[in-house]
């Protein structure tokens, strides 16, 4: 493994950026994949895997279904936590900040990105409701092929997040679990750099 380039770094998106890259070259599937953690207005938490689209200095972008638990969970409480784990790479990405919507031009571009049959099983979904069989939801993605030869709409409930990073988190394994660890923490326009524990 290279250097632990995460000492000498002063931009966490851009390092980021660096890290990703090698990620591309070296995971076979989805070195996109993140564990995205919400959270209740109460505070109970839940965890799950999904795809960071875009990554810039604003922050980190997915997609959802907002009427889906996790969506509903952000409305109530627009915070959250990725974690990206690189096994081949022994890398990991912690990010935690506050999480808002993106625009409606943002989310209707990606949509239209999407294959159509990923389109069509967007709309199909009832994310996170209650389904009888695998059959009818095959039967509703079928009948909106016939009743969208053309263009599939957006749902207005699908759209995509931004989550507003106030901390980055690297780590690397080490020998002797001597791992490193580099904590950035936004402070305004700058981040502050500190080294933890392993």
């Amino acid at each position: 493994m290279a250097e632990f380039d995460a000492v000498d770094a002063v931009d966490p998106i851009v390092l980021f950026e660096t890290w990703f890259e090698l990620a591309k070259a070296s995971e076979v599937n989805d070195p996109n994949a993140m564990s995205l953690a919400t959270a209740t207005a109460e505070g109970r938490p839940s965890v799950r895997m999904v795809l960071m689209k875009k990554v810039d200095e604003k922050g980190f972008t997915f997609y959802t279904n907002e009427q889906s638990q996790k969506g509903q969970e952000l409305k109530a409480n627009p915070h959250a936590a990725l974690c990206f784990h690189w096994k081949s790479m022994r890398r990991q990405v912690r990010v935690e900040g506050p999480v808002e919507p993106v625009s409606v031009a943002d989310s209707d571009e990606y949509f239209h990105s999407r294959s159509r049959r990923s389109q069509i099983g967007a709309v199909a979904s009832q994310q996170s409701r209650p389904l009888a069989s695998r059959s009818e939801l095959e039967e509703k993605a079928a009948g909106l092929a016939v009743q969208y030869p053309g263009t599939i709409p957006r749902p207005e409930h699908w759209r995509g997040f931004l989550v507003i990073p106030e901390r980055i988190e690297f780590w690397q394994d080490g020998p002797d679990r001597l791992h490193d660890r580099i904590l950035f923490e936004r402070d305004g326009s700058r981040w502050n750099k500190m080294r933890l524990y392993p």
